[in-house]
């Protein structure tokens, strides 16, 4: 089958799935309700993930070859399905979730041998191998940090959709560039199941009756699936897809928003999982954004880091410039955010096209 003919048949499957889980999750109560954070009208199917996954599913054990690494992560990815519709469904502890992460990253490391041990030239001239047990930590902690932050971005129509749509089609560039046609293929069939989701999320074709919200099942199941391919494309046994500088750039946004968030709850003396409304997009639409312009302008930020991560690859631009253009990237990122309030307060002073602070 071509791959144009895959993608078709990918979106078509994945339209269906959603209309079909969408009946069963009223009948279960995996439903999304309004509240003092979510402030969406009616309780909304949270199946979004679910028919990306099952969709996936169907699309790996017909197109792909059937090998150890890709059993290993289809059974980490059910895992996470499974954890997500319960925490959906139940309202899980963030212990229990980090927990279950966890172990999942340990599967990873020791089954597939999938680890975060190469971190290139990006510190000093020479390339730098970390050893053994160091990254088993390291491992672990980008894994879960990459499922929370991709969760922790799902927070306006659309947003979590754009943003994966950006990382997987970067890497989907860069495998094909490498010559890695399979995974090539496989980001593309990614984000190919992921448009039908995002389609009804904004409400398109067929208005809000028919909307549905990704729930923490798609959340995690996306934040797996990119740190996944990102050790995959930057850790490879025997030629690099991207390197490990690189893979940072495709994910920055919702990495830099994590550090931001959960620094920020820290200094308050909150936990750093306890949900709040003070995230990029949040602060995008209280400085006057709608929904559709914070989406825009996010999409269009993570667009363009993505593309410097690419760039810098096909440029071969040095690792440890890049690293230091992402350490100050990530230093105004956090000082806008910061001081967002006084920055609009002056836009609105003198230019006044934003709305007031009022933080």
């Amino acid at each position: 089958m071509s791959t144009s003919t895959s993608v078709i048949f990918v979106f078509c499957l994945s339209f269906i799935s959603l209309f079909i889980f969408r009946k069963l999750a009223k009948r279960i109560g995996l439903v999304d309700k309004p509240n003092e954070r979510k402030l969406h009208i009616g309780q909304i199917p949270l199946i979004g993930g679910i028919s990306i996954y099952f969709t996936l599913m169907i699309a790996l054990f017909t197109f792909f070859p059937i090998t150890q690494s890709l059993l290993l992560y289809v059974v980490c990815s059910s895992v996470l399905i499974v954890l997500g519709v319960l925490d959906d469904r139940f309202d899980l502890s963030f212990k229990s979730r980090l927990i279950v992460q966890a172990g999942i990253s340990l599967a990873m490391i020791l089954v597939g041998y999938k680890s975060l041990h190469y971190l290139g030239a990006m510190f000093s001239g020479s390339a730098l191998v970390i050893p053994t047990y160091l990254s088993y930590v390291v491992t672990i902690f980008a894994v879960i940090g990459a499922i929370n932050a991709f969760n922790m971005v799902d927070g306006i129509d659309g947003l979590l959709g754009g943003l994966a749509s950006v990382t997987f089609s970067a890497l989907g560039l860069m495998f094909y560039l490498a010559g890695n046609i399979g995974l090539a293929t496989f980001c593309l069939l990614f984000v190919g199941a992921m448009l039908p989701y995002i389609m009804l999320n904004l409400g398109f074709p067929f208005g809000r009756r028919f909307k549905v919200f990704m729930g923490d099942a798609g959340s995690m199941f996306i934040g797996f699936t990119a740190i996944w391919l990102l050790i995959e494309a930057s850790q490879g046994r025997n030629e690099l897809v991207i390197r490990p500088v690189t893979a940072l750039w495709f994910i920055a946004l919702p990495l830099m928003d994590m550090v931001c968030i959960m620094t920020r709850r820290i200094r308050k003396g909150q936990s750093p999982f306890k949900p709040d409304r003070e995230h990029l997009h949040h602060i995008c639409q209280r400085i006057g954004l709608s929904s559709a312009q914070s989406l825009f302008v996010i999409c269009l930020l993570a667009l363009i880091m993505a593309g410097v991560g690419v760039l810098s690859e096909l440029y071969h631009v040095s690792e440890s410039l890049m690293f230091l253009s992402f350490l100050l990237t990530f230093i105004i990122y956090f000082s806008v955010i910061a001081n967002i309030w006084r920055i609009t307060a002056f836009l609105h002073k003198y230019f006044r096209f934003t709305l007031p602070s009022h933080n």
